[in-house]
C-alpha cells in the first residue's frame, strides 16, 4: 500500500514530529536531513522542500516542542481558580519531577544555542514567555492578596533557573539527586518567591 497523500502543513507537521524525535535521540550537532527522511521513509529531498537546510529544520522542530508546551502551560495558568493553584499546577508540570515531556531535547537545544543563530531566538523567546507567563500570574496573586511578591519579574526568572538546573542534574546525572527532594525543593522555593510556608501549597490541593 502506497503512502497517503498529505496536504502541505499534514507534512511539514510530521516531518517537525519526526524532527523533534531525532534530535532528542541523536542530538543536534549529529542529527541528519537523512535521519528525519528515513524515519519516515521519504526521500531527503522532501525534507529539503520544506525547510531547505538542517539549521532551519533544527530551528523549526525547536519552535514545533516550543508551542505545545507554552499551550500547555496557559492552559494551566488559564484555570478558573486561585493564582497560588495555578502557579502550584505550573510549577509541577514544567519541573523535572513533573509529567513535562522533552526534557533531553532542550537540554541539547541550550547546548546548541550558542552556536545555532537561529536557534538561540527560538530557545530564547520559549524563555522569555514561559517567564512572562509565570510572572503575570505571581503578580495577578500579589494584587488579590493571595500572597506577598514584591519582585514578580524576578521571582519568575530565579524559579525558571530552579527548574532548569534540576532539569540537567535529573537527566544527565542520574542519582545526583532524588526526584522527591528535587520537587521538595521546588515546593519551597515556590513557598519561598510567595511569602509563604511550604504547607501552604499541600493545602491548596484541599
Amino acid at each position: 500500500m502506497g503512502r497517503v497523500r498529505l496536504s502541505v502543513a499534514e507534512r511539514r507537521e510530521e516531518l517537525l514530529r519526526a524532527a523533534v524525535e531525532q534530535i532528542s535521540a541523536r542530538g543536534v550537532a549529529a542529527v541528519r536531513i537523512a535521519d528525519v527522511a528515513a524515519a519516515l521513509g521519504v526521500s531527503n529531498a522532501l525534507v529539503l522542500y520544506h525547510f531547505s537546510t538542517k539549521e532551519r529544520l533544527v530551528a523549526a522542530a525547536f519552535t514545533h516542542a516550543a508551542e505545545a508546551d507554552l499551550a500547555h502551560l496557559r492552559g494551566l495558568l488559564a484555570r478558573r481558580t486561585s493564582a497560588l493553584r495555578r502557579l502550584r499546577a505550573a510549577v509541577r508540570w514544567y519541573a523535572p519531577t513533573g509529567q513535562a515531556k522533552g526534557w533531553r531535547l532542550w537540554i541539547e537545544g541550550w547546548a546548541a544555542a550558542p552556536r545555532e543563530p537561529a536557534l538561540r531566538e527560538v530557545t530564547r523567546e520559549l524563555d522569555r514567555q514561559w517567564k512572562t507567563a509565570i510572572a503575570e500570574v505571581i503578580e495577578e496573586g500579589a494584587a488579590a492578596g493571595e500572597f506577598s511578591c514584591p519582585e514578580p519579574d524576578a521571582a519568575a526568572l530565579r524559579l525558571t533557573a530552579l527548574l532548569d538546573g534540576l532539569a540537567v542534574q535529573l537527566t544527565s546525572y542520574a542519582g545526583t539527586v532524588s526526584r522527591a527532594r528535587a520537587q521538595q525543593w521546588v515546593d519551597e522555593a515556590l513557598a519561598r518567591e510567595l511569602g509563604l510556608e511550604r504547607a501552604a501549597l499541600t493545602a491548596t490541593r484541599r
